[in-house]
């Protein structure tokens, strides 16, 4: 039977001309080594990479530094006390003028491994989407060449080890083929970023000279929703805060003290809609000062964008977006706060009646070039503050809790960074979009993307010039539950790495 596209990704099969020789290659290669990319993949999915899990990460560390130093690319682990290692490869060209890394990290999300399909660390081939009744097929039996649209489900398997496959098998491509490459290269892969990447300035700046490059291009995130390869000049800073309210100092039966005992879930109910208006604005005084605004080129490229919104709303079963009638792409360049959980005594078959003895937010801010995290906070502890709470940065005491009507506690995380945005008018830029369209077609050009990475502890620490181009697909759950990556963007994936490391 004919399969039909949706409008959704009609922009995504309009016919283009690959031009550039070492994704081409990278195609001829992959075509020919279907089975045993993926069984490669596979076997590094499944070694756990939770940040705080040391063990698994040296694992991780170690098969990764093997993969590239097998490949010609001899890899070293960097490591400073109390840090997960970077690990480092380098492939070097004789005569090369100038020096290019690209960045992608191994450590993945934390995870309750109970609300997965499959185990999250067993990486599991499935003929489509979940969603869409996904059937698994075993790896052993499946059928080579593989449909465009199976996906292969794991932890990491989009965000963030799909680029560091696509690396790699892009060096095999490219060493069949005999292309050399022109810069000299680095592959830099870090096992905190999802743990807000605490330590990553500190080895960048004990061992620059291993890390000095001329531009670094970041390999993380997802491509355009219309399924268009992406190109992103920036990304959102993120901070993150645990805001919790205090009630009674232990739970109360909920008819006996019910009216009289002050509920902390409702306190923080009302002090949480309090910070944001329906239509998404953030409404603590000064959230939106000093943001820098967008170039003439930077608004050019962001009209010029394809529109999803209509086939994401259907897609999500979303009868409404907040900052309607504003578009996806027109919001993410604008700063957010996102309660991203809540909790408070037991809810479902656990649920007592009771007045729970606290409750707790935990939010996170994604910031745009120009705002700074720290003083953004301040702002949020002031707002709180003039709804009539006395706030601490600790664990409130019975003297702090019997002296005030309200109290909460804000506790900042230690990770957490700002915005940065790399100008779309410079040379390296115009470079990079022409290389990654003579592999991938017309480019999505965008300011700022959604997400976080730290790109500002690369440019400070190094002097440097930072430009994300991702790989994954936008429906690949990362940072949750079934994650996966869709097998034709790990494919385009492959050669969209090859033409980044010849260029």
């Amino acid at each position: 039977m004919k399969r039909i596209l949706p409008a959704f990704f009609a922009l995504a099969s309009v016919a283009w001309s690959q031009t550039n020789p070492a994704s081409i290659a990278a195609r001829q290669w992959r075509e020919k080594h279907e089975r045993e990319i993926l069984t490669e993949f596979v076997e590094l999915l499944a070694i756990p990479n939770i940040a705080r899990d040391k063990a698994n990460i040296r694992r991780n560390a170690d098969a990764i530094a093997a993969m590239f130093t097998k490949r010609g690319a001899p890899a070293q682990l960097v490591e400073e006390p109390g840090a997960n290692p970077v690990v480092l490869a380098n492939l070097k060209t004789p005569g090369a003028t100038r020096t290019i890394a690209l960045y992608a990290h191994y450590d993945g999300q934390p995870l309750d491994a109970a609300e997965w399909l499959n185990p999250p660390f067993t990486p599991t081939l499935r003929d489509k989407a979940i969603e869409k009744d996904g059937q698994v097929v075993p790896l052993a039996t499946a059928k080579f060449p593989l449909d465009p649209e199976m996906r292969l489900y794991a932890r990491s398997a989009s965000d963030d080890k799909a680029p560091i496959l696509a690396m790699a098998t892009a060096l095999d491509a490219m060493k069949a083929a005999g292309i050399r490459t022109k810069s000299n290269v680095r592959f830099v892969f870090e096992g905190e970023e999802e743990a807000g990447s605490v330590n990553l300035d500190r080895i960048l700046a004990a061992h620059k000279e291993l890390f000095t490059a001329d531009v670094w291009l970041i390999c993380d995130g997802p491509v355009s929703q219309t399924r268009q390869q992406l190109v992103a000049f920036g990304a959102r800073g993120v901070t993150t805060i645990n805001l919790t309210t205090y009630g009674p100092r232990r739970e109360l039966h909920s008819g006996h003290y019910g009216n009289w005992a002050p509920n902390p879930a409702m306190m923080l109910a009302r002090l949480l809609t309090s910070m944001k208006s329906d239509s998404g604005r953030v409404l603590v005084p000064g959230f939106y000062e000093g943001i820098a605004p967008l170039s003439d080129t930077e608004k050019r490229a962001i009209a010029e964008s394809p529109v999803p919104d209509k086939a994401l709303r259907e897609e999500l079963w979303l009868g409404g977006t907040e900052g309607a009638p504003g578009r996806l792409l027109d919001l993410i360049q604008q700063p957010s706060l996102n309660i991203r959980g809540m909790s408070s005594s037991r809810t479902g078959a656990g649920a007592s009646n009771v007045i729970p003895s606290t409750a707790t937010a935990s939010i996170d801010m994604r910031l745009v070039k120009g705002m700074d995290r720290v003083k953004t906070v301040e702002r949020v502890i002031e707002h709180i503050k003039k709804q009539g709470y006395f706030v601490t940065d600790h664990e409130p005491s019975a003297t702090e809790r019997m002296a005030h009507e309200k109290v909460a506690s804000v506790v900042l995380h230690e990770a957490g960074y700002n915005a940065v945005r790399t100008s779309m008018d410079l040379p390296i830029s115009q470079e990079v979009i022409r290389t990654v369209e003579s592999a991938r077609g017309k480019v999505v050009r965008w300011p700022t993307m959604g997400g976080s990475v730290p790109l500002e502890k690369i440019e400070n620490t190094l002097g440097t010039r930072t430009i994300s181009v991702p790989l994954a697909n936008h429906d690949n759950s990362q940072h949750s539950f079934n994650e996966n990556i869709r097998i034709q963007n790990l494919w385009d994936g492959i050669e969209l790495m090859a033409a980044l490391i010849s260029m």
